[in-house]
């Protein structure tokens, strides 16, 4: 693990002169991380590739996937009650659930935002090529699903009132908007990071696909690390002391929607990891191939 001596809190004091270099900066490591945008497919050029690898090499199971129907059953709404459910089924059903807020999420915003030939400020352009990485995660996560031959997932709208929400969220004035979309991202990476060692335990009988599951894992949170940072960037003084505060009222409010997670989360202390976040229990191997500010990064 890496030093916590080596970073500065996500809510440390910016300049603006230093988020605007950031902002640069981002920009040219998104290029280089994910490649050409291909708006039309709401894809990057390296992330196709990185899932075609993936989808050229499928796991074997050791044992066929058991519960079929019944995730089928429970992946839009838990109907079943949760214990004649095994925990390979409750969490896949507690992955698709916050999948598909971020697609449901991302499609809004898609559709709000200017297409990449009218952006012509490098945040516009951060924007766009921001929300077709999340698009590549909703199919990474999908390929998830195929690992255990659930192959029929669909991503489904929510209630007509939380789909009002997430069409109006990115029609927000920008300064009102990214305390919201900071705390969101920083919402990912908890979940992703006690997600992780959750692979090991629910799946320990199925080693190849367990190895599969990390992977894909692995390169939708380098990409979330990121976003961290550049949603980040956009917050003054005000925004990182009102982000703060709304984070515990967010964190519940949204993880309250997935019933699944109380069988494997610990809410409050992903609330509290949240507040005190320095980059410093990320893996160095995340790190390496992520993104962090300036500014959260400690002085030598």
């Amino acid at each position: 693990m890496t030093s916590s001596k080596k970073y500065l809190s996500v809510f440390s004091p910016s300049t603006a002169r230093q988020r605007q270099e950031n902002f640069e900066n981002y920009w040219d490591f998104s290029l280089a991380h994910s490649g050409e945008l291909l708006e039309s497919e709401q894809d990057l050029t390296h992330k196709r590739v990185k899932l075609q690898a993936f989808k050229a090499q499928p796991v074997q199971l050791n044992q066929p996937f058991r519960q079929t129907e019944a995730f089928y059953r429970n992946v839009v709404k838990l109907v079943d009650d949760p214990g004649t459910l095994d925990r390979k089924t409750l969490l896949l059903t507690c992955i698709y659930k916050f999948a598909r807020h971020e697609w449901v999420g991302i499609t809004g915003a898609w559709a709000a935002t200017p297409n990449f030939a009218s952006s012509k400020s490098v945040t516009d352009k951060i924007s766009r090529y921001h929300l077709a990485e999340e698009f590549s995660h909703t199919r990474l996560f999908n390929e998830m699903f195929c690992t255990f031959g659930l192959n029929d997932v669909q991503w489904t709208a929510l209630t007509p009132m939380q789909q009002l929400v997430y069409e109006f969220f990115p029609k927000l004035p920008e300064d009102w908007m990214s305390p919201f979309a900071f705390v969101t991202e920083l919402m990912g990476i908890l979940f992703y990071r006690n997600l992780d060692p959750l692979f090991d335990e629910v799946f320990a009988d199925e080693p190849e696909a367990c190895a599969r599951l990390h992977a894909l894992l692995d390169e939708i949170t380098i990409d979330e690390l990121a976003h961290i940072g550049q949603r980040r960037n956009y917050l003054g003084d005000f925004g990182i002391r009102f982000s703060a505060w709304i984070t515990p009222l967010l964190f519940r409010m949204f993880f309250s929607d997935i019933p699944e997670i109380r069988h494997f989360f610990d809410v409050e202390k992903m609330i509290a990891d949240a507040l005190a976040f320095d980059y410093a229990e990320i893996p160095d191997y995340i790190l390496e191939k992520s993104w962090v500010p300036s500014y959260c990064v400690a002085a030598a």
